[in-house]
């Protein structure tokens, strides 16, 4: 399996079965627009258009329309299963940014948990529907989503083998609150944190002991 980043909470996830793109963004907000995106799924964690641009995407499968998921529900789409799981954009139950849809992809015998635009610890019943992920990908940056110190404690949370950070200040990215770069989150963690341009992963290479931290280039 191989995860690339492109910025923000978008994600390129391309396994044996199938691609999927995560969030998919416009460029209002100074990024240049992910070019030659194909998924075979494609999944929207919330309706803001930072991460809703779903037009962007080809087609990965010649003659197939991709998946589309807008939302909380079990799906399967070419034999992959997904779990989106309902939590909010914030860390007032959604009056202040409204709701968000974690993922869940279980695929080539691992679990890849994507959190979206998640702004709050897990309740016990979030928990329960977000067993057995392996390889999380979680928003740092704080203001519009979890900061450095509730995401440490959302991971200890979920206990993945690799983290994978995203949502955090880079170059290009223009915001009226900016938010926090990634190394405060490493700094709360103990994590070093080279970039590294993808993570090319399989079951039997995921870490048996100590947690591992990717940091991915963005390839915006």
């Amino acid at each position: 399996m191989e995860i690339t980043w492109f910025g923000q909470a978008c994600f390129s996830i391309k396994s044996r079965e199938a691609r999927i793109v995560t969030d998919p963004f416009n460029d209002k907000y100074g990024l240049k627009v992910p070019k030659g995106l194909k998924a075979d799924i494609v999944t929207v964690s919330h309706e803001h258009f930072d991460h809703n641009n779903v037009a962007i995407v080809e087609t990965a499968t010649q003659g197939q329309k991709p998946f589309i998921v807008r939302g909380p529900g079990e799906y399967e789409a070419n034999g992959i299963e997904i779990v989106g799981v309902p939590s909010f954009h914030d860390n007032s139950q959604g009056q202040e940014r409204g709701t968000n849809t974690i993922y869940v992809f279980k695929l080539e015998e691992m679990g890849v948990c994507h959190l979206g635009d998640l702004g709050h610890t897990l309740s016990d019943e979030e928990l329960e529907k977000l067993n057995q992920v392996n390889i999380l990908l979680i928003p740092v940056g704080g203001i519009y989503t979890l900061n450095a110190e509730k995401a440490a404690e959302v991971i200890n949370q979920i206990e993945p083998e690799i983290v994978i950070p995203m949502h955090y200040q880079i170059e290009g990215l223009v915001l009226k609150n900016p938010i926090d770069p990634v190394d405060k989150f490493l700094k709360e963690v103990g994590a070093e944190g080279i970039p590294q341009e993808v993570l090319k992963i399989s079951r039997n290479e995921l870490p048996s002991e100590e947690r591992k931290v990717v940091v991915l280039k963005n390839r915006n």
